[in-house]
């Protein structure tokens, strides 16, 4: 049994939705019999056609008014809302997800659940999963408030496939009044300089935790050999809370989700709040100098040694094939 009708607050960058909103419009065609998108920017037509493709039969474009959609989009997505009555509501966990999310929280009166990563219909009722206690133990909520629910769901938590669609049918909202919320102004935007690819879609990714001993270690054992197999590099939620590197680059349950072909985990014991931000990368190397660490439970293939001796041997046989 599926729900009637589902929305998708999407996201884009520029003209092109990004991943993660593809990935819920993927899961939310197995959930419902109707899907239907949220947009609030200028690029509606190509935006049409990129979720028609996934599934959206009708995009609902919201001009934004303001440097801040989420102000505007929550206004919208409220009066709308009480005229089609969607089953649910999903966003991306993300910073506009969350700040759109929230306001329409307040507005309809609804609770939300956020940080999910599973989500089904079980006899008719909206299933979803998460983490609790710090993502050392994992949970499934059966949602019974009133409809619509509202819902955020990690990055990198299913898979974006095409369904083929043709583009969505555009339904215009006009100007919405958003309150003296929709007055605020971004006065100034700071873009963190990268390197190589985005952590998050990444296809090979190395990460650090406290077994490399010291913050001058990142660099030559990290940084170094996911450059050597160009790919990102990130880190354990314990070296970025000491300060050896950016929260940027934190994976797991408080930081980034990433799912590539390959990921590296070097001097990382595998606590469960590291394992949530990582567990379904198709191919897992750990290397450990401690043979029981949890780590090595979801490895596929797993090295008990020191990685001040184990990483320099591995770019050496790696620099020999090239």
């Amino acid at each position: 049994m599926t729900l009637s009708k589902i929305w998708v607050y999407v996201e884009a960058n520029g003209d092109k939705v990004t991943t993660a909103s593809l990935e819920v419009l993927t899961k939310a065609r197995d959930l419902a019999s109707t899907v239907e998108a949220l947009y609030a920017g200028n690029a509606t037509e190509a935006v049409a056609a990129q979720v028609g493709e996934y599934g959206a039969t009708t995009l609902h474009a919201i001009d934004p008014q303001s440097a801040l959609p989420g102000q505007v989009a929550a206004a919208a997505i409220a009066e709308l809302a009480g005229s089609q009555n969607p089953d649910a509501i999903l966003f991306v966990q993300s910073y506009d997800g969350r700040d759109a999310l929230g306001r329409l929280s307040a507005k309809l009166d609804r609770p939300v659940l956020t940080n999910g990563f599973t989500l089904s219909v079980d006899n008719g009722a909206l299933t979803f999963g998460t983490a609790i206690f710090g993502g050392t133990t994992l949970v499934d909520c059966m949602l019974s408030s009133d409809a619509p629910h509202l819902i955020a769901i990690r990055p990198k938590s299913f898979a974006a496939e095409s369904a083929s669609g043709a583009p969505a049918t555009v339904n215009n909202i006009g100007a919405i009044d958003a309150g003296r919320a929709a007055e605020a102004k971004v006065l100034e935007v700071f873009e963190e300089e990268q390197t190589g690819p985005k952590l998050e879609e990444a296809q090979v990714v190395v990460s650090g935790g406290r077994g490399i001993g010291a913050q001058e270690n990142y660099k030559p054992l990290v940084e170094e050999l996911a450059r050597t197999l160009k790919g990102a590099f990130g880190a354990s939620r314990a070296i970025v809370d000491a300060g050896w590197v950016p929260y940027a680059l934190q994976v797991g349950q408080t930081g980034k989700t990433v799912k590539p072909k390959l990921y590296i985990a070097l001097g990382i014991s595998g606590a469960t709040q590291h394992l949530v931000g990582m567990k379904n990368s198709d191919n897992i190397l750990a290397i450990n100098k401690d043979g029981e660490a949890p780590i090595f439970g979801i490895a596929d293939l797993g090295i008990v040694g020191d990685v001040h001796k184990v990483v320099p041997t591995l770019k050496e046989l790696i620099a020999a094939r090239d």
